[in-house]
């Protein structure tokens, strides 16, 4: 695996990510034991200076490490959305990587395995590997030129979920140790959730996101569980929020995550742009909401 290559501003616009990802798991990951599964990439744009590559199929997921050039000790663990049904690998993944790089922060762009593909314990498996994640980068951040109080995560839409899941439920037994990495806290010093999933709640849910991550035998117990509003708490990390008040996926999910932050005390900053839609990542975003970017960058600096 190649590592310590840093991404320049200008850098290549493609990454050939099998080339550099490293796995978390020193074996078979917890429940996909046995598991025949074909990880399959298709490319969904048709101009080849601008990719847009959908991942399923993920038996061995990974971490895409994306070092900056000029490294502050941040970093950032990226977790692209896609419905928990696939993985916005570019636009919700690599691109991202790029734009934290350029602001001297170092980037690991999570490959987590899909909970309708045959794992047991399927609707644990994101949550496992983001766990997962988060205990490999910090066993490894002294080497890395990573403060392990600066390791965030950021997520975007189903990908925001398991962020949220990942920033409320850090704490919570979902698999056995494996080494040493699995002592160190999964805890993220900071949140960044862009267009999320919150809540299964009705009136408020993404049903297709519920679906593939709790099946159609799902119980209010579950639901519950996978409402992440219903888990802040004092110690749950700070958050910044972005969403779009004509988002299919509605705004209120950001809003009731930012109301339980707001009721115990934890700083947050939301922002609900009037247009912008769902999926806009940086590529897409025209007009007022493409300022989310700027707004991020200062609240990472203004984050003590």
């Amino acid at each position: 695996m190649k590592v310590g290559i840093c991404m320049a501003v200008d850098g290549p616009k493609t990454t050939d990510y099998k080339d550099i990802e490293m796995r978390l798991w020193p074996w078979a990951a917890p429940g996909s034991e046995g598991l025949a599964l074909t990880e399959t990439v298709v490319e969904r744009s048709t101009d080849p200076a601008v990719p847009d590559r959908s991942v399923t199929g993920v038996t061995e997921p990974a971490i895409i490490p994306q070092f900056a050039c000029e490294p502050n000790g941040t970093a950032v663990l990226v977790i692209p959305g896609g419905g928990y049904e696939r993985l916005v690998i570019d636009k919700e993944g690599l691109d991202i990587a790029r734009w934290l790089n350029q602001l001297g922060i170092t980037a690991f762009v999570l490959k987590h395995r899909l909970p309708g593909e045959g794992h047991r314990d399927a609707r644990y498996v994101p949550l496992q590997d983001a766990q997962r994640a988060m205990r490999l980068i910090r066993s490894r951040a002294a080497a890395w030129g990573i403060n392990p109080d600066r390791l965030g995560v950021m997520g975007f839409s189903a990908g925001g979920h398991l962020a949220a899941t990942l920033s409320t439920r850090y704490d919570c037994s979902t698999y056995a140790p494996v080494d040493e990495a699995d002592t160190l806290s999964a805890r993220p010093s900071f949140t960044m959730l862009v267009y999320p999933v919150i809540s299964f709640a009705e009136g408020v849910l993404h049903k297709g996101s519920r679906s593939e991550l709790l099946g159609e035998d799902w119980s209010e117990e579950l639901s519950d569980f996978f409402s992440n509003e219903l888990h802040v708490n004092e110690n749950t990390p700070p958050a910044f929020i972005v969403h779009a008040h004509d988002d299919l996926v509605s705004p209120l999910n950001s809003v009731r995550y930012y109301t339980a932050l707001k009721e115990n005390n934890v700083p947050a900053e939301l922002h609900i742009f009037m247009g912008g839609g769902h999926g806009f990542g940086i590529r897409y975003a025209k007009g007022a909401v493409a300022r989310w970017t700027m707004l991020a960058e200062e609240w990472l600096t203004a984050l003590k």
